[in-house]
């Protein structure tokens, strides 16, 4: 998954207006205590960010990525 991948999905499955806020402010215990943004910046693959910040919110495997494309799709 690429950056521009994970926003997307972020985008989609947030909502474009709440996605930012949630990335920037969710501290997330899977991520060693730090946000989506900190542990991108930090060099971590966007696929695990995705999947903590999933799991955090508690989001269902189907809905994880998106509703246009199939998940084998979005897994690259």
């Amino acid at each position: 998954m690429r950056h521009s991948d994970f926003w997307l999905l972020m985008d989609e499955v947030f909502g474009a207006g709440y996605a930012r806020t949630l990335a920037s402010d969710q501290v997330l215990g899977a991520l060693a205590d730090r946000t989506a943004v900190q542990a991108l910046a930090d060099g971590l693959e966007p696929r695990a960010v995705w999947r903590a910040m999933c799991d955090a919110m508690e989001i269902p495997e189907q809905r994880r990525w998106g509703s246009d494309q199939p998940r084998s799709s979005r897994r690259r």
